[in-house]
């Protein structure tokens, strides 16, 4: 079955192509500056192309993508009928959504109604969301939710210490994120141990957005995001955990509203906050720069905190798994997370590590044969997961 996944950003759209009985990809595309001067879209099937296209809004951009599939010169397919159904990544919409759904318009409308559970993520979703029912309307469109896998933590996981009211009339709670790509980790772990029933997994999903996940069982019991993907880990532009009286003394220092607080919270905090930089590799570029060395350790002593503290919460660990962008690719945050991890019986294996170039698409363990926790640099593919659940739904 030929699938669309589709995951929408405030000025960009990504979606690709997927054959969900082979696993095949058949085209992607990547729309940058939707709504700004010099968008454009990067489109790879065998060959990339860089299409200048002025795109205002996420509907034109999609239809970009849609026409370059089916254009005589670079199209995948011949009609837009061999499109199945198509899946789009949702980051938390509440309790209410709590597991993959057929979109129909009344659920689209209802979606509004939880927007703020996401506020930075879920506009452009919904606007990827509309685009795909006006331009496809005979085409079935699912929602994966980001929060769908940490569903099953337990209530001390995350209820927050607030009036219980606060959670039981509004929904305020941990709710977590990434959690499709969570989720993805586990199926691969289950490749690698057989069975994950008694494994105890701590996935770090490392990018621009980075959240931990405690795995037990194969089920998500705890996880390092919370009522929004702002809290946990610190992050490229987000702060993660920060005391929440500081809100009050930001809004006073910068004479701000609390808009204005949070967005600087999400956006000009984390390692940017810090160093100046939120890219990792501006900031290894830089780290001789003593204030860059800072937020590179800041980042990483977040990282090990976790691991611990999830260690601690499943009686052990058997596996620390890396994933996503600088999780994968960065050897300098992964050996800086593991090292001093004695304690667990962790061996790491430096040598190894430092090997783990390009390709990317390897499951390599960066451990020794003794070490007793296993440590993996594991590719993750959330629109793999996302096609899947697609496929199975509209089947």
């Amino acid at each position: 079955m030929k699938v669309l996944v589709v995951n929408s950003g405030s000025s960009s759209l990504k979606a690709q192509l997927m054959e969900t009985d082979s696993g095949e990809v058949l085209a992607k595309a990547y729309c940058q500056r939707i709504g700004l001067d010099k968008s454009f879209m990067e489109y790879k099937t065998n060959e990339k192309f860089v299409i200048d296209f002025d795109m205002p809004n996420h509907k034109v951009a999609f239809k970009l993508f849609l026409d370059t599939l089916t254009s005589s010169d670079k199209g995948v397919i011949k009609s837009l009928n061999e499109i199945k159904a198509i899946g789009h990544r949702i980051v938390n919409l509440g309790e209410k959504y709590n597991k993959s759904i057929i979109i129909t318009k009344e659920i689209f409308d209802d979606m509004q109604n939880y927007i703020h559970f996401a506020p930075l993520h879920n506009p452009a979703a919904m606007s990827g969301i509309k685009a795909c029912l006006e331009l496809m309307p005979n085409v079935k469109n699912v929602g994966v939710f980001d929060t769908a896998f940490h569903s099953t933590m337990p209530e001390q996981a995350y209820i927050y210490a607030l009036p219980y009211e606060f959670y039981k009339n509004n929904g305020i709670r941990r709710y977590g994120a990434h959690g499709t790509s969570h989720r993805y980790i586990a199926l691969k772990c289950k490749e690698i141990f057989g069975d994950l029933k008694g494994k105890k997994i701590i996935s770090c999903h490392i990018g621009s957005g980075s959240s931990i996940c405690a795995i037990k069982d194969g089920k998500s019991i705890d996880t390092s995001m919370g009522y929004t993907p702002l809290a946990g880990v610190v992050m490229g532009t987000r702060s993660g955990d920060i005391d929440p009286a500081i809100i009050k003394d930001i809004m006073s220092i910068k004479n701000c509203s609390v808009d204005e607080a949070i967005d600087l919270l999400n956006k000009k905090s984390g390692l940017l906050g810090i160093a100046g930089y939120s890219d990792m590799r501006d900031i290894e570029a830089n780290i001789d720069n003593k204030v860059v060395k800072l937020a590179f350790d800041v980042m990483v002593y977040s990282i090990k905190k976790y691991i611990g503290a999830y260690a601690a919460a499943m009686n052990g660990v058997d596996a620390i798994v890396f994933t996503a962008g600088i999780g994968e690719k960065d050897e300098l945050v992964r050996e800086a997370v593991c090292k001093d991890m004695e304690y667990l019986g962790l061996e790491f294996d430096s040598e190894k590590n430092i090997k783990l170039h390009k390709p990317f698409d390897k499951i390599i363990e960066i451990t020794k044969p003794t070490s007793k926790v296993k440590v993996y640099r594991v590719p993750t593919d959330e629109e793999y997961m996302i096609a899947l659940d697609t496929a199975n739904l509209v089947k």
